[in-house]
């Protein structure tokens, strides 16, 4: 089974030609390729998977989603701080 899981977009640029998106995933930030979502934009939460940014999502689902995950385990638990322990 694969996760899409939920970030913001921090930073973007483009990259030959490609969207590119510096993204937060709980307190990790990693590059994601924007190219099926184009029009994503700074501070846009976006769910990714593989480096490609798959949807977009409202803060509330991500918040609800990443919150779940961490429910079941599936990521880590917040410190007191609210980020990734």
């Amino acid at each position: 089974m694969c996760l899409g899981i939920p970030g913001q977009i921090v930073e973007r640029w483009e990259e030959g030609g490609a969207p590119i998106a510096r993204v937060n995933f709980v307190g990790e930030q990693r590059r994601i390729c924007l190219a099926y979502l184009p029009d994503l934009a700074v501070g846009d939460y976006l769910i990714a998977h593989m480096g490609y940014a798959l949807t977009k999502v409202d803060a509330e689902t991500a918040a609800s989603t990443t919150a779940l995950m961490r429910e079941y385990g599936v990521l880590p638990p917040a410190d007191e701080s609210g980020s990734a322990a």
